[in-house]
């Protein structure tokens, strides 16, 4: 991905949005939320009324037709405990887009995509084998996506001082779903009428966009759509943008480099997911309908179906 990100294009972009004193709670990110992601007990340590979903997960990365190396990283990490007094359904799922043009991009990627892993195995899923901190003291779930991307952002700019990548994670325990986002990967929540963004591109276009100076077409053609404001390396500080949702399943989730989304239609992709017989063959579609467009960019998708658990559970 050419994401020719300048100082001058972060300076603008921070007079766009009015400055971190002016950026929106949405924009700066909600952190301070307080999601608990330990599973709720009943009476005795019975499992509360919290159903613990199923989650079936596709994924596939392609290099496409142009770019000499794959800069995509996507990362899929699902446990599940059940039998006990904290059964829980976990998944992490990543995909960052390492800048092309910049030295170490797929290095950048990688790097940031483990480091938010290792975060959430040591506050989520390692608590909830009894190793960590107890209950009163864990983290809230914003506030461990949160710190990964943090931590993930010091470990790209310690190792690749002149790399940088986007990151979009979606982060599953139990019934709660909560979005940590950089740059202009996307994620979707995918529906039976269409897509619903649970992001919003850090780049120059959509900023340009949101205060009604570009149409979305002009955007799709403009020289400098591949600009980002945000992405992790490219500052000592970074804010994420965090969102929290409750899950009612059945549901299905999209993550995606803007190989797939800056090629592909929307209404096209959420056509081919609906309309493929597997998640895996859904993905590999996905895949081929952008190689089919040029592929110019680096291809990667995850898809994951929440799906309620089987009858007797």
């Amino acid at each position: 991905m050419l994401k020719r990100i300048r100082h001058h294009v972060y300076t603008f972009a921070r007079r766009l949005r009015g400055g971190e004193e002016g950026a929106s709670q949405h924009e700066k990110g909600e952190h301070n939320g307080r999601v608990p992601w330990r599973v709720d007990t009943g009476p005795g340590g019975s499992p509360a009324s919290i159903v613990q979903p199923r989650l079936r997960v596709a994924m596939a990365t392609d290099i496409g037709q142009v770019r000499e190396q794959n800069e995509d990283r996507l990362l899929v990490l699902t446990s599940l405990q059940a039998g006990g007094d904290q059964d829980a359904t976990v998944g992490l799922f990543i995909v960052a887009d390492g800048m092309g043009g910049h030295v170490g991009s797929e290095q950048a990627s990688d790097l940031a995509a483990r480091t938010v892993a290792q975060h959430v195995t040591r506050d989520v899923i390692l608590p909830l084998l009894g190793v960590g901190e107890p209950d009163a003291e864990r983290k809230p779930l914003q506030e461990v996506l949160h710190d990964a991307v943090a931590a993930a952002n010091i470990a790209v700019r310690a190792a690749i001082p002149e790399g940088g990548t986007t990151l979009t994670c979606a982060l599953v325990v139990s019934d709660q779903l909560i979005i940590a986002h950089v740059g202009d990967s996307r994620a979707y929540l995918v529906e039976s009428g269409g897509m619903k963004h649970l992001t919003r591109d850090h780049s120059l276009v959509q900023r340009l966009q949101e205060l009604g100076q570009l149409t979305a077409a002009e955007a799709a053609v403009h020289p400098s759509r591949n600009m980002l404001y945000r992405a992790v390396g490219q500052g000592d500080l970074l804010e994420p943008d965090l969102a929290a949702y409750r899950l009612v399943a059945p549901a299905r989730l999209l993550l995606c480099s803007d190989g797939l989304w800056g090629v592909v239609p929307e209404d096209d992709i959420h056509a081919i997911i609906i309309g493929q017989p597997s998640l895996q063959a859904a993905c590999q579609a996905l895949i081929e309908a952008a190689n089919r467009l040029g592929g110019p960019d680096n291809i990667t998708a995850i898809l994951v179906d929440i799906q309620p658990p089987v009858s007797g559970q």
